[in-house]
């Protein structure tokens, strides 16, 4: 793996622990879709982004940031983010949310991220947003790794060439994925600074 100069994050799942409902509720609303009822908001929200694209067509903001007001930032991030920042590394957010509801996300996680892509800067929904973060960095995708909880992520990262990392927030769904084909997978935002380091170190040997 090249070295790491860049780090793309879906809020959803891998920042903060989102409620489902409202991801739940857009899909009815719009698209008749009832979904069984879940814990994981990553699950809700990417079916949600399927039906989108599907479709071509949006989705409720109102609820959006009633997901973004459910939310909660996961302990580790912020202190992680500014390692990754002090380690030179370029972070930013890669959503298919809208930007009123990254906007509102940003006020209860406030790090000053290099760029927000969205679905609105973007002018679209799932690799849209990755596409955007990058040209607009002029960061080449084999320096940049997405970090994702499902398999639609993972499948998101690849087609922009990056090289998405599982965040395992759930066994059961970790396992499930383990023959899936990214780059690496962590437990905890802490151990993504060491990640970045250890690839740093392998290169380092490889001249």
């Amino acid at each position: 793996m090249e070295p790491i100069r860049g780090i793309l994050f879906e809020p959803v799942g891998c920042l903060a622990d989102f409620p489902s409902q409202p991801f739940l509720e857009i899909a009815a609303q719009l698209f008749g879709r009832k979904m069984k009822p879940t814990r994981s908001a990553s699950r809700a929200y990417w079916h949600l982004l399927n039906l989108m694209e599907a479709a071509g067509a949006n989705t409720i903001e109102s609820l959006e940031v009633a997901a973004v007001d459910g939310a909660v930032v996961y302990d580790d991030v912020l202190p992680s983010l500014a390692e990754l920042k002090a380690m030179g590394v370029r972070l930013f957010i890669a959503s298919s949310l809208s930007n009123t509801a990254i906007a509102r996300f940003l006020e209860r996680c406030p790090h000053d991220f290099d760029a927000i892509s969205t679905r609105d800067n973007s002018g679209g929904i799932k690799t849209a947003p990755l596409d955007h973060a990058l040209q607009s960095a002029f960061l080449r995708p084999g320096n940049a790794m997405f970090l994702t909880d499902t398999a639609e992520g993972l499948t998101v990262g690849r087609s922009s060439g990056v090289h998405p990392i599982l965040m395992m927030n759930d066994p059961d769904e970790s396992k499930r994925l383990a023959m899936r084909n990214f780059a690496g997978g962590v437990v905890s935002f802490h151990e993504i600074p060491d990640f970045v380091r250890l690839v740093r170190a392998e290169n380092a040997l490889a001249i």
